[in-house]
């Protein structure tokens, strides 16, 4: 698939009803009952406050594919990425290969109390991705059920990552990263392993024609405890997928089209390829992803006196707050100290000025500001 057609498939087939970060089970629900015949919706267990957990079933292939989204309730970008690919193979005669030699199951929003109260936790403020052993949580019981049901051959993990993401040690921001997640203490690259790494590299090779240098790999730490080190434990291939930040991308837009991408290509070379592991070498020239980022950085700030200065940088970041039924980014100072290695998705000069509050009071870490006065200007740290 090149980027021509990937580009026609999109903008021909994108779920318009799906925009921005707020995504829960109200929002699907009409879109699911809408879907055509090709698909199977079914309620496969409840939340803790008793929301429906759907399924989306499709394909008929002898390869099964197992794909969630929304474990973490505030993560929602590949749920909307998700309608995007049911729209395109419901209605594209192009990407036939992945129905006819798969069988998927697709569980858009694992943490449907989550996805509407905005948090990462379920109701029961758990953690769903801690939970894979211990399983407390309906939810973390549903996606095990399901796993062991369907067998599947391969599974998505899809999930959102922050702002503060860089790929490698550098200022590329990591606006689409990934995993093959470790299966045993010692890391070892074992064949589930390398099959979902030769998978990775697949996705990388189309991704760096387009937004080369933005892709991360996430640190490779096993914990028994996480849903993706859990079923490759099992010798289930599982792939982590994070939807970064795109630069002025708040609304996740941009990211969605390369996760709507990367869930198609992934798909189809499951579909056309025997997938060995053969293939996996080239994962490790993806850089592992770093935090060397902040929302804002407003560089060269007096901290201190006239006759004494101190001179250091102010380190913003968004805090995602839900009013009203939508998202909003209220800045946070979260740091002030030196921050010359790290960068800002947007950068301020203060030329060794004073940086004042609303009160004409010196900025404060850990304060709430909408707005920053420099040498008697007062810049917006707002969202535009």
């Amino acid at each position: 698939m090149n980027n021509q057609l990937l580009n026609t498939l999109y903008n021909t087939h994108k779920e318009t009803q799906l925009f921005h970060r707020y995504i829960h089970l109200e929002h699907i629900k009409p879109l699911l009952d809408k879907l055509p015949k090709m698909y199977t919706v079914t309620s496969i267990g409840e939340s803790v406050l008793g929301k429906p957990i759907y399924a989306v079933t499709f394909g008929s292939g002898e390869k099964r594919v197992l794909l969630w989204s929304q474990m973490h309730g505030n993560e929602s970008t590949t749920t909307k990425a998700l309608f995007d690919m049911f729209n395109t193979l419901a209605e594209s005669n192009v990407l036939t290969s992945i129905l006819s030699a798969c069988t998927i199951t697709v569980i858009p929003i694992l943490n449907p109390d989550g996805a509407e109260a905005y948090t990462r936790l379920n109701a029961n403020q758990i953690d769903l991705n801690r939970d894979s052993k211990a399983l407390t949580q309906p939810e973390s019981k549903v996606l095990r059920d399901c796993f062991n049901s369907f067998k599947p051959h391969y599974c998505f993990n899809l999930h959102g990552q922050r702002t503060i993401f860089s790929a490698g040690k550098t200022n590329n921001i990591a606006t689409v990263s990934f995993l093959s997640p470790a299966q045993d203490e010692s890391r070892s690259v074992t064949p589930s392993r390398q099959i979902g790494m030769e998978i990775i590299a697949k996705l990388n090779e189309n991704l760096q024609s387009q937004i080369p240098n933005q892709v991360g790999i996430y640190d490779d730490s096993f914990n028994i405890n996480c849903v993706g080190d859990m079923f490759q434990s099992l010798n289930v291939p599982t792939i982590l997928f994070e939807a970064g930040h795109y630069a002025n991308d708040y609304e996740r837009e941009i990211t969605r089209f390369y996760i709507y991408q990367s869930l198609l290509i992934g798909l189809n070379y499951i579909a056309t390829t025997n997938v060995t592991g053969a293939g996996y070498k080239a994962y490790f020239n993806i850089p592992e992803n770093d935090k060397l980022f902040y929302d804002i950085i407003i560089r060269n700030v007096n901290m201190g006196s006239e006759q004494t200065p101190s001179i250091k940088d102010i380190g913003v970041m968004y805090k995602e707050i839900l009013i009203n039924k939508k998202v909003e980014f209220s800045p946070i100072i979260q740091k002030i100290s030196d921050l010359s290695n790290f960068f800002g998705h947007k950068e301020y000069n203060a030329n060794k000025h004073k940086v004042l509050d609303a009160n004409n009071v010196l900025i404060q870490e850990g304060n709430s500001n909408d707005f920053a006065i420099i040498g008697n200007v007062k810049y917006s740290l707002k969202l535009t």
